[in-house]
């Protein structure tokens, strides 16, 4: 997890706000993906969020960056399987 500690290091110096901490997280979490070694998963993603880098960040940038790890850390299938229920409630509501 040390590339999660130096990049959110990074981040935590800074100064940016808003859209430009944003950017600066999505940048931030496209190095990190494209250093993992093979694939990443939900899990690596679950394993960063636990590093204390991770759940101190005080900045903007950083705690954007954790957020996409949050994202990241979203089983997918869960998604798909609520979104499958919802449009199945919908179908009875309309019947």
């Amino acid at each position: 997890m040390t590339d999660v500690t130096r990049i959110i290091g990074a981040l935590e110096n800074s100064p940016t706000e808003g859209a430009q901490a944003l950017a600066a997280a999505r940048h931030g979490f496209l190095e990190w993906v494209l250093a993992a070694p093979g694939p990443v998963t939900a899990r690596m993603a679950r394993d960063a969020l636990e590093t204390p880098a991770a759940r101190d960040a005080q900045s903007a940038a950083a705690r954007a960056f954790v957020g996409c790890l949050h994202e990241a850390s979203r089983s997918l299938t869960g998604g798909a399987v609520r979104r499958r229920a919802a449009r199945v409630r919908r179908a009875e509501l309309l019947n």
